[in-house]
């Protein structure tokens, strides 16, 4: 049986508002949605994060890509004002042994929404993965597993979204605010990543490779550049939403690649992408939706390798607004920093 990890890991306070960035303004609503302040909103949850490496060779024009087998987490958050907190755990019955092995693994991952602008803080650290062979059927094997296979990514995204009255993120991932009127807007910002995928062995499975002198075993990377986008929600009856978001950059970083006999090292440019989908039901009092978020962080082209790697999370949300106590408001306010 997978041994199931804690994802207490999935702890994050956002600290944005009007004190953080001077820009953001309580007292009023916008025409466009509708902020609920000093409401706790609460939430149980189902989620799951992860962190894929992709290997394309593009002399075969075959690809192969790495999995963690992270678990599905169930758990529980709650937000109030610029505070939250999430709590989730890997419960076994949620997660069967499928033969693909045991992944160690912390995955921070910080999605923050202020008015004007959109944060991602990312630091992913994972060790055990596997390769879906179904499609292989020369190797007689359902999976390759790889214990000893590690990744690593750090990385930081931050944009300005130009039009923060007319369309609130908020209220698609946190569910404190309450998106009632359809808006978008551009987003121009910058971004770093940075990090290693490594194996004790051989990256490709035996075979997989005509010229096994072309296996490496270590990819480290680097890379900077800025990005623009776009983000939109479209409210249906006032009370269902869509809200899809794009945005693509251009990087300027190196790879470095390890083989048996030396090392590559290149530096170049390339494009990356980061998608976020919302859907879902609002309202004054509860909400139930769907959040995904996924970053592709394509690397700098090396020995005729496209190296990628995909980091993910997914989410449904069941959501429920109401008034605090009057002694744990006055707990909530203490440990509440953006106030």
């Amino acid at each position: 049986m997978i041994k199931v990890k804690t994802s207490l890991l999935i702890f994050f306070l956002v600290i944005m508002g009007k004190d953080a960035l001077a820009m953001q303004n309580e007292s009023l609503d916008s025409v466009y949605y509708i902020k609920f302040p000093d409401q706790l909103t609460t939430r149980l949850y189902a989620s799951r994060k992860y962190t894929a490496f992709e290997v394309k060779d593009r002399l075969s024009d075959r690809r192969i890509r790495f999995e963690p087998n992270s678990t599905l987490n169930m758990g529980v958050g709650a937000t109030y004002n610029g505070l939250t907190l999430n709590l989730a755990y890997g419960w076994g019955f949620l997660n069967p042994d499928r033969g693909t092995g045991d992944t160690k693994y912390l995955d921070l991952q910080v999605h923050a929404y202020p008015k004007n602008f959109v944060i991602d803080l990312f630091g992913q650290f994972y060790r055990g993965y596997y390769v879906d062979l179904a499609e292989d059927h020369s190797s007689g094997m359902p999976f390759y597993v790889s214990p000893t296979m590690r990744v690593r990514k750090y990385g930081a995204n931050v944009q300005y979204l130009f039009n923060g009255d007319k369309i609130s993120l908020r209220a698609a991932f946190l569910q404190n605010e309450w998106q009632v009127k359809s808006g978008g807007s551009p987003l121009l910002g910058f971004e770093i990543y940075g990090g290693t995928a490594i194996d004790d062995r051989p990256i490709f499975p035996i075979g997989f490779l005509d010229d096994p002198g072309r296996n490496f075993n270590q990819a480290n990377f680097f890379q900077f550049g800025p990005n623009a986008g776009y983000v939109h929600t479209f409210v249906i009856l006032r009370h269902f939403f869509i809200t899809g978001y794009a945005s693509t950059n251009l990087s300027l970083g190196q790879q470095r690649l390890v083989f048996n006999e030396g090392a590559s090292n290149r530096w170049g440019f390339s494009s990356n992408l980061f998608l976020r989908g919302f859907v879902g039901y609002n309202s004054e009092k509860w909400s139930v939706n769907f959040n995904y978020v996924h970053n592709r962080v394509n690397m700098i082209r090396n020995s005729d390798f496209d190296n990628t790697l995909m980091t993910g999370n997914y989410r449904v949300n069941f959501i429920y607004r109401l008034s605090p106590s009057p002694g744990l408001k006055r707990y909530l306010d203490a440990v509440d920093l953006k106030r």
